[in-house]
């Protein structure tokens, strides 16, 4: 079975990383330095993104996206991985897949948009009192006639300050479970410009320079029926189907930074300079005299790899090449060299029992 990339997909790499290193990497000291994404950078890179067939690839084909399986998905969310976060989210725009599921109509006046890169989506779930527990949210939703009037806080809500909608999940009633009464979810799309809705500055990123995240308040906010994501009731089921390829792509892009940092740590370790040289041409002296030095410690230099011996002190055992290990014939009360502690295991070399143990001098 051949488990290499397929033409395509080495294409896709290919120009995904290309990319990446062309239009990405050369702003990445600028919004590190300053941890601010001008948006008139955004639009450049965003239109060099569209005309690469590069932006909102894991939409699905049949709504305007370039319909990548999921494998070829995660090697381009791996490339694209490698930049500063803020550049490869906001100029490289990944729409919520979550779009999916509206009417046509909802598809039309807000999926279509992000797929053009003309307007940005947020999810607003986690509460200050609610992260990762979506039904143990407060923030809530009661109807009004053919309204809803949505009430409360999101906060941690990722690029929000530049998003013309958030998809926001309200408790809009409760239902008894097993493990007690559990709030029933709804989702919601939300215009920006809504009255009693505002988004307020967020927190500082420990990392993540130039990407920002809000706090979403919701006063008395009058939305339509119409606005409604899916079935009143049903914004749980919404997130589990549409969701679950999130983690698959965070994990994706913790791949290529993961693999970004291993290729400057090399770039580093075989660059830095010390005395006057790199350390790569003294350091390894150091590592081949701690394993063949003068026998006191380490690997002996006779004995050509298979045999690693340390002089043991009481208790401490012999290692050897061939993986068994034996004891000092000081180590331990009633122990014989290679035989197992008497006191841990029965005479026929089994685990003793809690009886055994028990009757063990102190």
């Amino acid at each position: 079975m051949d488990f290499g990339l397929t033409q395509e997909q080495e294409m896709i790499v290919e120009t995904t990383r290309a990319f990446v290193e062309n239009e990405l990497y050369p702003h990445e000291a600028e919004v590190e330095r300053t941890g601010h994404l001008d948006m008139d950078l955004v639009r450049e890179i965003q239109q060099k993104a569209i005309a690469a067939g590069l932006y909102a690839a894991n939409i699905p084909e049949e709504f305007g996206g370039a319909g990548l399986d999921t494998p070829t998905w995660l090697l381009y969310e791996k490339e694209l991985g490698r930049a500063n976060y803020a550049l490869h989210w906001t100029c490289v725009a990944r729409p919520s897949n979550i779009l999916c599921a509206g009417t046509p109509d909802q598809r039309a006046r807000y999926l279509d948009p992000c797929v053009r890169g003309e307007k940005w989506d947020c999810l607003a779930m986690t509460e200050p009192g609610a992260g990762s527990d979506l039904r143990g949210m407060k923030a809530s939703a009661k109807q009004d006639g053919s309204d809803w009037v949505l009430n409360g806080t999101k906060h941690f809500i990722s690029h929000a300050d530049i998003a013309d909608f958030t998809i926001a999940f309200m408790a809009t009633g409760e239902e008894d479970t097993p493990r007690g009464k559990k709030k029933l979810i709804t989702a919601f799309f939300v215009d920006k410009d809504t009255p009693g809705y505002a988004v307020r500055d967020g927190y500082r990123n420990v990392s993540h320079r130039g990407y920002t995240n809000a706090v979403l308040e919701f006063d008395n906010c009058r939305i339509p029926a119409e606005n409604v994501l899916g079935e009143v009731h049903k914004g749980f089921e919404v997130a589990n189907t549409w969701l679950g390829a999130t983690r698959l792509q965070v994990g994706a892009t913790c791949l290529g930074r993961a693999d970004r940092a291993f290729q400057h740590s090399v770039e580093w370790a075989a660059t830095r300079e010390q005395f006057g040289q790199p350390i790569g041409k003294f350091q390894w002296r150091f590592v081949q005299a701690r394993r063949h030095g003068d026998g006191n410690e380490g690997r002996r230099a006779d004995d050509h790899g298979s045999r690693l011996e340390i002089r043991p002190g009481h208790g401490v055992r012999r290692r050897h090449g061939h993986g068994q290990a034996q004891g000092h014939r000081n180590a331990g009360h009633g122990r014989r060299r290679g035989n197992p502690d008497p006191w841990r295991h029965g005479a026929d070399g089994r685990a003793a029992t809690r009886a055994h143990l028990a009757r063990r001098p102190h």
